[in-house]
């Protein structure tokens, strides 16, 4: 059974416009609203979430729980913006179950909503542990949370979080930077065991140490206890750490019980294939709530991808269109702390050609690893000119040059060699939006002449915001690069 795109009802003549309802306004959910409208002005839109907010960019509240971003900084969309391009927003309103026979969906407060086409973008919810008294805990997940955590952090003397992913890391670093003594509490051995290897886990815990979180791994919290006013954390052996404030980081999972509910195919996330199609080939998933080829992924980059190719599928725009999976570059987000981590990180000598550089107190630890002469993985923590270069490497799978030294120290390599005004058009500087530098150089060419017409007309910077240091660096080339033009007519010009 296939399933026309939605601008097909058009072509075969109907007269009512086709329906498209999106349960889900996250970061995934509102980026597939908002292609789907700029590619149909037609297509009848509602979206359903069970939040009041507008969406947000959930990447960037580590920046919110710092001090650094406010609340509505970290929008994606204004409240406006429905109404505006003509989209039904019913946020608020949950939706609970879907009727595939009748094709509507049915919301908390008993209205039935009818669909053409259905897309999950349901996210993921925070793993909360078997641990006695996590209730006393705060997650760490939402904007909501981050406001409940900023509400204690005012009065707290000293903090607690329990988790060294990811978001553990970003969530002391930024409680840290408020002036609150903090301890990270990990299970695993090394901080960020997903993404790094051991020495660097090390290396990144001694950097956090001297930014005023004291890291704690290998340990085990058994429970969370009232202690007059604040809490206790207790930890296997009888240790107890004093907390004010504690916050759960503790990892995610896909969010499926209304997939699993309507009787879809549901493993670790909802199953679907290049299509992003379930397995009712009406209803498609995108985001951290699917799981295609077997992998559930957690970073926007994906996510984005996802929405663009269904938004492509669904309005006919892009009929051919497929997701084959992504290659994932994690970006720490913390003040003080520069890290990059791609690929297969903890392979060894024994596994791939491995180059490797550490500087323990200073921070900087750097690792390559390359496999048939292709960058397969990558650690860059602490200051790197090189992040740029090594991610447009190993995004592409392009051969290396023989001199991997240049590689992780691009100044050995010649001046100015891993610029970002020398990246080639057909890199990709923005991977959370898919914008080349040739799409940059070419908004320039059309007359975006500085950082923020740039940003504003290709999305680029606007995911995690790790790429900003390369468009400015390509804006500021072309910039030079015309004022040098510029001179040398005036040169030219017989007095």
């Amino acid at each position: 059974m296939s399933v026309l795109p939605l601008n097909g009802h058009r072509r075969r003549g109907r007269v009512r416009a086709p329906r498209l309802v999106v349960v889900g306004n996250g970061m995934s959910g509102s980026r597939l609203v908002t292609e789907v409208r700029a590619r149909d002005p037609e297509i009848r839109i509602t979206v359903s979430a069970p939040g009041p907010r507008p969406p947000y960019n959930r990447v960037l509240l580590s920046n919110v729980v710092a001090g650094t971003s406010r609340p509505e900084q970290v929008w994606l969309l204004d409240p406006a913006w429905y109404e505006r391009h003509d989209v039904t927003a019913r946020l608020g309103v949950a939706v609970t179950a879907i009727d595939r026979e009748t094709r509507t969906v049915i919301a908390a407060d008993g209205t039935r909503e009818p669909y053409d086409v259905l897309v999950l973008a349901l996210g993921s919810e925070p793993v909360v542990p078997p641990i006695e008294g996590a209730g006393r805990a705060v997650a760490f997940r939402t904007l909501d949370d981050c406001e409940r955590i900023l509400a204690q952090a005012r009065t707290a003397r000293h903090a607690v979080v329990i988790g060294g992913g990811l978001l553990g890391v970003e969530a002391a670093r930024g409680l840290a930077g408020r002036g609150l003594p903090v301890t990270l509490v990990h299970l695993a051995e090394h901080l960020m065991e997903r993404q790094l290897d051991a020495e660097a886990g090390l290396v990144l815990g001694r950097t956090l140490g001297r930014l005023g979180v004291a890291v704690r791994t290998g340990a085990t919290v058994t429970a969370i206890r009232a202690d007059g006013p604040g809490h206790r954390v207790e930890l296997a052996g009888g240790e107890s750490i004093p907390a004010d404030l504690v916050v759960l980081a503790c990892g995610v999972r896909p969010v499926t019980g209304l997939a699993r509910a309507a009787g879809l195919e549901v493993d670790r996330g909802i199953v679907v294939d290049d299509e992003l199609r379930t397995d009712d080939p009406a209803i498609h998933a995108i985001g951290e709530c699917c799981q295609h080829a077997g992998t559930v992924y957690g970073l926007v980059a994906p996510a984005w991808e996802q929405a663009a190719v269904v938004a492509g599928l669904i309005t006919g725009t892009d009929p051919t269109a497929r997701y084959t999976g992504s290659r994932t570059v994690t970006r720490l987000k913390a003040a003080g702390v520069e890290l990059a981590a791609m690929g297969e990180t903890r392979l060894t000598e024994d596994d791939a050609e491995v180059v490797r550089f550490s500087h323990h107190r200073d921070g900087t630890y750097r690792k390559l690893v390359i496999r048939d002469d292709r960058l397969v993985g990558a650690i860059l923590l602490g200051d790197s000119p090189a992040i740029g270069t090594l991610t447009q490497l190993y995004d592409r799978g392009a051969p290396l040059p023989r001199d991997r030294a240049g590689l992780l120290f691009p100044g050995l390599a010649g001046a100015d060699a891993a610029g970002p005004d020398r990246i080639p058009d057909s890199a990709t500087v923005c991977r959370c939006n898919n914008v080349t530098a040739g799409r940059i150089r070419a908004c320039w060419a059309a007359g975006a002449r500085d950082v923020a017409a740039v940003v504003a007309a290709t999305r680029a910077g606007t995911g995690c915001g790790s790429c900003r240091a390369d468009v400015e660096g390509i804006v500021n080339g072309l910039r030079a690069r015309d004022a040098h033009q510029r001179d040398q007519e005036r040169e030219e010009v017989p007095a």
